[in-house]
């Protein structure tokens, strides 16, 4: 048994057996397949199939127009004769493209659009061509040479249009390959020169001034400023960065001079994978397409039979002559547009993965848009998704005998080594009130509980959970810290030579904009769960503060895993939020997984759809842009199936009984029209895709209130 592996050709969206097809393309590491050698030229060479269509254009209407006077308005000796060869060199110059079409669509042993435009075009040059030049073959007067060169001209004249259209729709992706610039000022020592970004290599060190645009993905060495994010993560708030610091490339640097170390070049730079996964949302497959696609598959053998049984049908049994039957056979085929079904679902996720990436939000593949339409319960981690993932000191209580800048100082000598997020913010809360921590002798950590330091002066110090003072619990210090913990933060103890003398007492903030968008999420009917590894005195000070009712504590990887897999076993539509590596098999499990940028790089791979900044507000984005992007989607497929459901049979002579045969005095030309503007109108309403407005606070409160 043979098994047909179909491709669908990214231009025009017609099926291409992939075993069949010698009309290939390779990009970014990816095989394409084409149905014709216009769709490939489009493809690899927009311009240049752009100049084609124009010069085609430039030759075809005024040949044309003078065809069409000729046949309605002027009578002059030999007409036919003229029209003869005016037609001509329409049909075989301006019109040799479909030509060309029908030849590769008979190497790739398929049907192309092009081949029902030559079918039907060529008929009707060709049985005017016998009745001027065989006058007494035909017994049928009349010319149909303005039927074949309006066709044609009205086919190019909508395909320009449809070029034009397409432009405007790849903007965004086009806007995003612009962002990196051309020349980066390469530093060697005292010497400055400008440099081809193609030349720059891992390490080298580059200037970025102000107002200029940072070349590649860099770390800071010298300088500080601040560098505008917008066109990357959609914040519109530019990030201050100093030595030590990331910066994206394609990001632009607002204030001062900047010295930066090349860390990532070519396809590995941030840009180069959104402009990635924007091209690839582009061209994927939404499981709404799969009707069409099998239709479309089936479509250009349909039309053909239609057009010969309707014109066979006409002549003998509708006894209306050869002329008629003939003109039946012609507005049949040209009046199919299986172009308009073939590209009905990759104009909309063109348009919603370009907008959408310029909004700070990545769309891997047309599914995740089709499911976020459907989910219906959405899963959130805290830590980094809900807050901002970095503990700020909120209080510090003391015991008698000490002060809370003498608290302070002992916990960051002991924290000074620490690499975890605790230790770091009681450090750089130490270093923001001046005071200056020691350097300790001895540095060990206590894996899940504290660390233990041993200063050069002889003091021991500890800095944990309570489990590492066990053997001295002092009461008032632990009720303290058990309203800490109520008020939601996280709280350590200090202790010197095994005795507490203190508590610090740490908060993550929940993001600006996290309460706005869990209340827009819940407006629209969703089903909000908190799953985090925090404590449950932790968690449900957070839930209560941003609104949300279903809250699961103390949660590892595997109790997120089973949380989402409990939910889908009722019948739910599951998201997952979330940003660290213990969110990655959720983020799989879920129906859907979003992963927020500034998070790990594994949980930005199981996310379907990547949030590339912090913004909370852009998860409320991403599901309106999926509602919006469906009902682009069906529209255009409803205006697709409907435009041949309605037009073929009208082409096939259904009206004949109303209208008499004189609808065909016009009805091909007519044809020729709607066939052409159909795949326009597909396109310019996925243009009219627009990304959701931002819901005031004020109508929030509003609606849950």
């Amino acid at each position: 048994m043979i098994v047909l592996i179909m491709a669908t050709d990214p231009i025009c969206g017609m099926f291409v057996d992939e075993h069949a097809s010698n009309i290939i393309s390779s990009k970014d590491g990816r095989k394409y397949y084409f149905c014709s050698s216009t769709c490939k030229l489009q493809f690899e060479k927009p311009e240049k199939e752009m100049h084609e269509l124009r010069k085609a254009l430039i030759v075809a209407l005024p040949l044309t127009i003078a065809v069409f006077a000729l046949t309605y308005a002027v009578k002059i000796a030999y007409a036919d004769y003229i029209m003869l060869v005016l037609a001509s060199i329409v049909q075989f110059y301006a019109g040799m493209r479909f030509y060309y079409g029908i030849a590769d669509a008979i190497r790739n042993r398929s049907a192309n659009m092009d081949t029902l435009i030559a079918i039907g075009t060529s008929a009707a040059w060709a049985y005017s061509a016998t009745i001027t030049l065989l006058p007494r073959f035909f017994a049928y007067g009349g010319v149909y040479f303005d039927t074949s060169t309006v066709i044609i001209s009205l086919i190019l004249v909508g395909t320009y249009m449809q070029r034009i259209a397409e432009e405007k729709a790849t903007n965004a992706i086009s806007s995003l390959a612009a962002l990196q610039p051309k020349i980066a000022h390469l530093v060697d020592g005292d010497k400055i020169t400008d440099v081809n970004i193609s030349g720059i290599k891992i390490g080298d060190i580059l200037l970025v001034k102000p107002g200029e645009t940072v070349p590649t993905d860099s770390k800071v060495i010298e300088g500080d400023s601040s560098v505008d994010e917008s066109m990357i993560t959609g914040e519109s708030m530019p990030v201050s960065k100093k030595n030590g610091n990331s910066v994206t490339g394609g990001t632009i640097n607002v204030t001062g001079a900047l010295k930066v170390e090349v860390t990532k070049i070519g396809d590995d730079t941030t840009l180069a994978q959104i402009l990635r996964i924007v091209r690839d949302a582009a061209s994927s497959k939404v499981p709404i397409q799969r009707l069409a696609d099998t239709i479309a598959s089936y479509f250009v053998p349909t039309v053909i039979a239609i057009s010969i049984i309707a014109a066979l049908f006409w002549y003998f049994a509708g006894n209306v002559g050869l002329n008629v039957a003939f003109l039946i056979f012609v507005s049949v085929l040209i009046i199919a547009c299986p172009c308009a079904l073939g590209i009905a679902t990759p104009a909309a996720l063109m348009v919603a993965s370009g907008k959408a990436a310029k909004s700070g939000i990545l769309i891997k593949s047309g599914e995740s848009l089709q499911i976020a339409n459907k989910i219906n319960v959405i899963v959130m981690d805290k830590t980094g998704t809900l807050t901002k993932g970095k503990p700020e000191v909120a209080a510090i209580i003391s015991a008698p005998a000490y002060t809370k800048d003498e608290v302070l100082r002992l916990a960051a000598t002991a924290e000074i080594n620490s690499e975890h997020v605790i230790g770091r913010a009681i450090v750089e809360k130490a270093v923001a009130s001046a005071i200056k921590p020691e350097i300790p002798d001895k540095f060990e950590y206590v894996q899940g509980s504290g660390v233990r330091a041993h200063t050069p002066n002889g003091i021991n110090i500890i800095v944990g959970s309570r489990a590492m003072f066990e053997k001295e619990k002092e009461e008032g210090m632990w009720n303290a810290m058990t309203q800490q913990e109520y008020a939601g933060r996280t709280t350590v103890i200090v202790g010197v030579n095994d005795k507490p003398i203190g508590i610090i007492s740490l908060e993550d903030m929940p993001k600006a904009d996290s309460k706005e968008a869990i209340g827009a999420l819940q407006k629209s009917g969703k089903e909000i769960w908190l799953v985090t590894g925090d404590n449950a005195r932790v968690a449900n000070a957070i839930a209560t503060e941003l609104g949300i009712r279903n809250v699961m504590a103390e949660a590892k990887p595997q109790d997120k895993l089973a949380k989402i897999e409990e939910l889908q076993k009722q019948g739910k539509l599951v998201a997952m939020v979330g940003d660290g590596i213990n969110d990655a098999p959720a983020l799989t499990k879920a129906n859907l997984g979003i992963a927020m940028g500034s998070g790990t790089d594994i949980a930005m791979q199981a996310g379907s759809i990547i949030i590339t900044g912090s913004n909370m507000y852009n998860i409320v984005t991403a599901f309106e842009l999926g509602r919006a992007t469906m009902t682009k989607i069906k529209q255009n497929l409803m205006w697709a199936f409907g435009y041949n459901i309605i037009l073929i049979p009208v082409a096939a002579g259904v009206l004949i009984p109303v209208f008499t045969t004189q609808i065909y005095d016009v009805l091909p030309m007519l044809a020729g029209a709607a066939m052409a503007f159909s795949s326009v109108t597909v396109v310019t309403n996925s243009l009219l895709l627009k990304i959701p407005k931002r819901v005031g606070k004020a109508q929030i409160n509003s609606a849950l209130s």
